[in-house]
């Protein structure tokens, strides 16, 4: 019997989900405007564990989402998971955010030709995205992207856009091809356990030491001019 605890903050959902052999038992999440992860992330984690009467010292591992997503997020959410790892001597585990995104549109009826594009906001008309097809395989990498009316061009299947960026994609992103699935859809653990066990078969962790978040961009501290 396998206990992971899987840790989501790239974006503006804290995001803790307690999973049994990739089968999640317990979660907890908000999606805060005011990104209060640092208030709520430890919190979370320890009621999901008393809740089902599992100690930190039954954990058979961390997964925590890599990114890309919000600079502030992901450290907070790394820094949690490696000093548990290290407390607790017990491996960390990478998830990729926009795969645990993309998961999101698993419920919808996918045709064999559909693609998925799950993308999380990266300001103004950017966006951090990657291509799945309809089995959820990355068929493209990871990409920080500005949005426009010539974006997936190359594509002549079916695109199921899923992520928080349909406000701005919407009236840019028109032709007929193009569904976003409804709401603003951010990463949830929730979506992380199956991969996360699976990774965890395989050993296919990293080095907490040294391990550090998938930012795809550099990060750019702004401040206000002094009079």
């Amino acid at each position: 019997m396998s206990y992971i605890l899987n840790i989501e903050t790239a974006t503006k959902n804290c995001s803790v989900a307690l999973a049994q052999d990739g089968v999640v038992i317990s979660y907890k999440e908000i999606a805060d405007l005011g990104y209060s992860h640092a208030e709520k992330l430890h919190v979370f984690i320890d009621d999901v564990l008393k809740e089902n009467d599992v100690r930190y010292n039954d954990l058979s591992a961390i997964a925590v989402s890599q990114g890309p997503g919000s600079y502030t997020g992901l450290r907070i959410g790394v820094s949690a998971a490696k000093g548990l790892c290290y407390a607790l001597n017990i491996p960390l585990i990478a998830v990729d955010t926009l795969e645990t995104l993309s998961l999101q549109a698993k419920s919808l009826a996918l045709s064999g030709n559909a693609v998925v594009i799950p993308m999380v906001d990266a300001r103004r008309m950017e966006v951090y995205s990657a291509i799945f097809d309809a089995e959820f395989k990355k068929i493209r990498d990871t990409q920080a992207e500005i949005v426009t009316p010539e974006s997936f061009q190359d594509i002549d299947s079916l695109i199921y856009i899923v992520g928080d960026c349909a406000e701005k994609c919407r009236p840019v992103l028109t032709a007929e091809r193009f569904t976003f699935v409804e709401g603003i859809v951010y990463p949830s653990a929730k979506e992380m356990c199956a991969i996360s066990f699976d990774k965890h078969k395989k050993n296919d962790t990293v080095d907490v030491a040294y391990f550090e978040p998938f930012y795809l961009k550099e990060f750019f501290l702004t401040s206000k001019p002094t009079v």
